[in-house]
């Protein structure tokens, strides 16, 4: 058979949203590789995507039918049954549920597995606004509090875009794994080292960018406030900020000069445990460059002071006047999009009252019964409950009550679906349409099917129509084409699409979003501060009055000191979260890594299986002793599949569902207390 070759889009969770190249033999996928659709990514694609895809859609682990649980929650027996008999006891069981308990008993569990529009929260959001069920705020689970201290600092806009990397004589990568969440950005910087460009990367734990780096901190997590106060403080004595620029473009600067001479840097080294003399230079390096560009990552944000330090980061370019004109922070991306999500998603539909639930208590929600109405049904989609979210014991046990009436929609059989009564087969990003855009770059791309949906798998969007047909809503957008939801998510009169329709962008070119100038949108250089006051704003009575007294301005929240180990939790490069975590090559456990002094103070080695252990659960790794962590910090890659311990649990056992970072609800993956022993 003829090889053919299809223009795609990577689906999955990460800010580089890859334009990819498809080879299809028999109806099969045999490669896939980079694209130069999209000219920020140029051909290149991660190791995962180019590796993986063929098992990913083709595999054992597919579903290829609708199932019905036949053995116990969690025990992953089922028997096919047909569609119809899937939607048929779907309406029925969530009937019994709504006319006992009202709509609001049934919940959607969802986030984000794949990132196009459609896939994404569309036909779904339309079929749960119209049940009246509970609605569900998830930008708690990741990317909330990041976005909540961009958008308090500077408004709903795009900060700049990626590429800007390139150029510049400093780059800083706060909190970002970037080698394997941002692949691209990391070419960028090469770029601009090989043109004499420095490199300065602030993280607890040694990645590999880290190891490229001019200039690695190393602070204790929940504590990136404290050095960018420490790195103010040195900056203004040393004579460095714009003061033109602050008196006319910057708000609050008094107040946060003033929280930060508290912490001049010998006080900032002790508590942060960075060598001093690298605040100093750290201080000059910014100071001294000209363009900076700062690209603070999402492993900053998952602490209890996350917002905090992404808003004390992201003001010492404003305090040096050191935005537009090549320089900027690569923030905001996902604002370059001329979005139209209530058209998308239909909120209006919803019955006004209607209760919203915070994404992270949904697990205690079902353990406790501590809501009225309770919960007792739940549609799992484009999400792995069961593996990412804190507290993952109280999650598996609200999921296993045999009164909890569960739906999974997904394209393998992950742990989560190993719990639902109902599993229906979804469709890959290879099989359907979608519109994308990205949180790391400016580009919207659109994608067509590959191939043909296997088995009796479906789109979301044809998933959700068929759900609220059997349920009896006959509603105009209940019913509305795939390509009616492009043009629905992108408002396509705006300026950005220069006349081209959503539903009607190239599939082999990416469509640039740019100002107003033609260029990518940038701060100071054709867009400004989208803030209430239009200035870059250090102290926010917006986020005041959404999140608190305490998110007013920048704070400093110390560690509680239950446990004498933080446990931080970067990215893998064989998964995206727990996506791929079936596969073969995710199969075996993550290691942990530790300090050789924490190591030695345990009698502990490398090679040896310890026991990583709080009040929440344990975890059975094997440990890899090494400097790369900084001391009194332990490293392990989340999105980890429960097979892969002894004690059927992963470090998200051990993360709270209570613990929040100070903005937007936020989980705290990175800032979990724990204990360290043999096995």
């Amino acid at each position: 058979m003829p090889l053919d070759v299809h223009p795609s889009v990577c689906t999955l969770d990460c800010p580089d949203t890859c334009s990819l190249s498809v080879i299809v033999e028999d109806g099969r996928i045999k490669k896939v590789r980079g694209s130069e659709a999209l000219p920020y990514t140029d051909g290149v694609i991660c190791n995962k995507v180019a590796q993986d895809m063929a098992a990913f859609v083709h595999g054992p682990h597919r579903l290829l039918h609708p199932l019905r649980r036949t053995g116990a929650k969690g025990a992953g027996t089922f028997a096919r049954i047909s569609w119809d008999e899937a939607l048929d006891e779907i309406h029925a069981r969530m009937t019994d549920v709504i006319n006992r308990w009202g709509p609001q008993a049934v919940t959607p569990l969802n986030y984000a597995g794949p990132h196009g529009f459609l896939s994404g929260d569309s036909m779904s959001l339309r079929f749960f606004h119209r049940l009246g069920a509970s609605q569900v705020y998830r930008r708690s689970l990741c990317g909330g509090v990041r976005s909540e201290a961009w958008a308090g600092t500077y408004g709903a806009v795009a900060g700049a875009p990626p590429e800007i990397a390139e150029h510049a004589a400093l780059n800083v990568l706060w909190g970002n794994n970037a080698t394997v969440t941002n692949l691209h950005l990391v070419r960028c910087v090469r770029k601009a080292k090989r043109r004499g460009g420095r490199l300065a990367v602030v993280d607890p734990f040694r990645t590999k960018i880290a190891e490229q780096a001019d200039l690695h901190l190393q602070p204790m997590p929940g504590t990136d406030a404290v050095l960018a106060w420490s790195v103010a403080a040195e900056m203004e004595r040393a004579g460095a900020f714009d003061a033109a620029f602050i008196t006319q473009h910057v708000l609050g600067a008094d107040e946060f000069m003033a929280l930060a001479r508290e912490w001049p840097v010998a006080r900032a080294a002790e508590l942060c445990g960075v060598p001093a003399p690298d605040i100093v230079t750290f201080a000059r390096w910014l100071a001294e460059a000209d363009p900076l560009v700062l690209a603070p990552g999402n492993g900053l944000e998952r602490g209890r002071n996350g917002g905090s330090g992404i808003r004390a980061a992201i003001a010492l370019p404003a305090l040096l006047g050191k935005l537009g004109q090549g320089g900027g922070i690569v923030l905001g991306a996902g604002n370059s999009f001329p979005k139209t999500v209530a058209k998308l998603t239909r909120p209006d539909l919803a019955p006004p009252g209607t209760r919203t639930l915070n994404l992270i208590e949904i697990g205690r929600h079902l353990d406790a019964d501590d809501i009225d109405p309770p919960l007792r049904a739940v549609i799992i989609y484009n999400h792995n409950p069961v593996v990412v979210h804190p507290e993952q014991n109280r999650m598996r046990r609200g999921l296993s009550r045999g009164d909890v009436f569960s739906v999974g929609i997904d394209v393998a059989m992950t742990e989560s679906m190993a719990y639902c009564d109902i599993v229906l087969p979804a469709a890959t990003s290879f099989e359907c349409d979608d519109l994308y855009p990205s949180y790391g770059h400016q580009w919207l791309q659109r994608a067509e099917p590959v191939i043909r949906p296997l088995g009796e798998s479906l789109p979301n969007t044809e998933i959700f129509r068929r759900i609220a047909a059997r349920f009896g809503f006959d509603d105009a957008c209940l019913r509305a084409s795939d390509a009616d939801l492009m043009d629905d998510a992108v408002d396509p009169d705006d300026a950005r699409l220069r006349g081209v329709r959503p539903s009607r962008i190239s599939t082999s070119q990416a469509l640039a979003m740019q100002g107003p100038d033609g260029a990518p949108m940038t701060l100071f250089q054709n867009t400004m501060p989208a803030t209430p006051s239009g200035k870059i704003e250090l102290v926010s009575d917006g986020l005041q009055q959404k999140w608190g007294p305490q998110a007013r301005i920048a704070g400093y929240r110390p560690r509680a000191h239950a446990y004498p180990l933080c446990l931080i939790s970067p990215a893998s490069d064989r998964r995206i979260s727990s996506t791929l975590g079936g596969l073969a090559a995710s199969a075996v456990a993550p290691k942990l890594r530790m300090h050789p002094a924490d190591a030695a103070a345990r009698g502990l080695s490398s090679r040896q299986h310890v026991r990583v252990w709080n009040d929440l659960g344990e975890v059975i790794l094997p440990l890899e002793v090494t400097d790369a962590v900084r001391r009194g910090v332990v490293a392990s890659e989340k999105g980890a599949w429960l097979r892969t311990s002894p004690t059927g649990q992963t470090i998200s056992a051990l993360v709270s569902a209570e613990m929040r970072a100070d903005l937007a609800d936020g989980a705290c993956f990175n800032d979990t207390e724990v204990e360290v022993g043999p096995a």
